[in-house]
C-alpha cells in the first residue's frame, strides 16, 4: 500500500515548483510575471522580439474577450466560431484513447495472462506498467520532432497491428489449445508492444492536443466536457470487459483495432497540425477552416483571427466563415494596422538583433 504513495508525493512536490501559464498570469495582473515565463519556456531573454509578440497577442485576445462581455453561456462551446467542430473533435478523441484498448491491459492484465498459462501473471503485469513508464519519455521527444498528426496516426496503426496479432493469436491458436507455450509469448510479446506505441503517442498526446485547440474563452469548458468523455469510457470499458470477453473471448481484441484503425482516420482527415504553433495561431487555422491536410505547411496571417478576438454577439452567433486570405469576412473585427506600429514595437525577425526592451505599462505592451 505504502508503494502507491510514492508517485502522488512525487507528483504533488513537482506542482508546487510549476509556473502559472502566462495567459493566467496575465489575467490576473501578474505581467511581468507572464513575461518571464514566455521567455523561459522560448529560451530567450526577456527583451526578445518573440516575447513582444506572444505578449501582445495574449493582450489583444484578453481585450477582445472583455470587451465582449467576458463571460460567455455554455451553449457556446457549440455555437461560437468553429466550435461546435472542435468539440465533438475534442470529446472523439478522448475517448478514443480509452477505446484504443490501454486499460484492457492494465486492468485485467493479470487475468488475462493468467489464461495464458503463466504462473505469475502480476510480474507481466509489473513489466506492462515499467513500458508504460519509461516509453513516455521517448515520446516528448516524438512529438516535438515528427508533430502531432503523424504521431497520432503512426501510433494508431501500431496498435492496430498488435490487436490484430493478439486478437487472432488468441482466439485461433490458445483456445484450440494449439502451442500454447508459444502463444502466449506471442501475446505477451505484442501486449508489450502496444504498450510501448500507446505510451509513446496516444498516452501523453491527446491530452497535449486537447489543450491546444480551444480558444481561450472556451478552454475549460470544453477541456472539462473532453476528459468527461474520456472517464466515461473509461468505466465503460473497465465495467463491461468481464462480460464481453466471457462472450468473445479474444475476439474482443478485434474492436479494439478496429477502433485503432478509426482513430487514425478521424486524426488524418479532422485534426490540425499544432506543432510549433502559438495557441492564438491554431485557434487561427480552425476559423478559417484550414485543410487538416494541408495543415504542415499553413503559413499563419500577420493578424490572427480568432474567436477570443472576434467581437461575438450573443450566443456567439453572427460569425461569417473568414476566407483563406485572411479576416476580411469575419464580422466585427476591425482593419488594424500592423501589431508591430500599434504597439511601437519593432519587427527586426531575420535581422539577428533582439527588440529594444520597452517593458510593460498600464496593461500594455509600450
Amino acid at each position: 500500500m505504502g508503494i502507491g504513495f510514492i508517485f502522488p508525493v512525487i507528483m504533488a512536490t513537482g506542482i508546487c515548483f510549476l509556473r502559472e501559464s502566462p495567459r493566467w498570469d496575465y489575467r490576473n495582473g501578474n505581467i511581468e510575471q507572464a513575461r518571464v515565463t514566455i521567455a523561459r519556456s522560448y529560451g530567450v531573454p526577456v527583451n526578445h522580439w518573440e516575447v513582444h509578440r506572444e505578449m501582445r497577442e495574449i493582450k489583444e485576445k484578453l481585450d477582445a474577450e472583455n470587451a465582449g462581455g467576458g463571460k460567455h453561456k455554455w451553449y457556446e462551446i457549440f455555437t461560437g466560431p468553429r466550435m461546435a467542430y472542435r468539440t465533438l473533435l475534442g470529446v472523439t478523441l478522448q475517448a478514443l484513447q480509452q477505446l484504443t484498448g490501454a486499460n484492457f491491459f492494465f486492468y485485467y492484465g493479470t487475468t488475462v495472462f493468467a489464461n495464458i498459462g503463466l504462473s505469475d501473471s502480476f510480474v507481466t503485469s509489473i513489466i506492462l506498467g515499467s513500458i508504460n513508464f519509461g516509453m513516455t519519455f521517448p515520446g516528448l521527444w516524438v512529438v516535438e520532432h515528427f508533430g502531432r498528426r503523424r504521431a497520432l496516426i503512426t501510433g494508431a496503426l501500431w496498435m492496430f497491428v498488435c490487436f490484430m496479432v493478439f486478437a487472432s493469436v488468441g482466439h485461433f491458436l490458445l483456445n484450440e489449445g494449439r502451442q500454447v507455450h508459444t502463444s502466449g509469448i506471442v501475446m505477451i510479446v505484442f501486449a508489450a508492444l502496444f504498450i510501448a506505441g500507446y505510451a509513446m503517442t496516444w498516452g501523453p498526446i491527446v491530452w497535449a492536443v486537447i489543450g491546444e485547440i480551444f480558444p481561450t474563452r472556451y478552454r475549460a469548458t470544453c477541456m472539462g466536457i473532453s476528459s468527461a468523455s474520456n472517464w466515461i469510457w473509461n468505466f465503460l470499458i473497465s465495467f463491461f470487459t468481464p462480460f464481453i470477453t466471457s462472450a468473445i473471448d479474444y475476439r474482443y481484441g478485434y474492436i479494439f483495432a478496429g477502433c485503432t484503425f478509426a482513430a487514425a482516420v478521424i486524426v488524418y482527415l479532422f485534426l490540425c497540425e499544432s506543432q510549433g504553433r502559438t495557441l492564438e495561431e491554431i485557434d487561427t487555422m480552425y476559423i478559417l477552416h484550414v485543410s487538416p491536410l494541408k495543415s504542415s505547411n499553413w503559413e499563419a496571417p500577420e493578424e490572427s483571427v480568432t474567436a477570443d478576438a472576434l467581437y461575438l454577439e450573443p450566443g456567439a452567433r453572427g460569425i461569417r466563415k473568414a476566407d483563406a486570405a485572411g479576416m476580411e469576412n469575419a464580422q466585427g473585427l476591425e482593419q488594424l494596422p500592423p501589431a508591430t506600429e500599434r504597439h511601437g514595437i519593432h519587427d527586426v525577425s531575420g535581422t539577428g538583433y533582439e527588440a529594444e526592451a520597452s517593458g510593460v505599462r498600464n496593461g500594455s505592451i509600450a
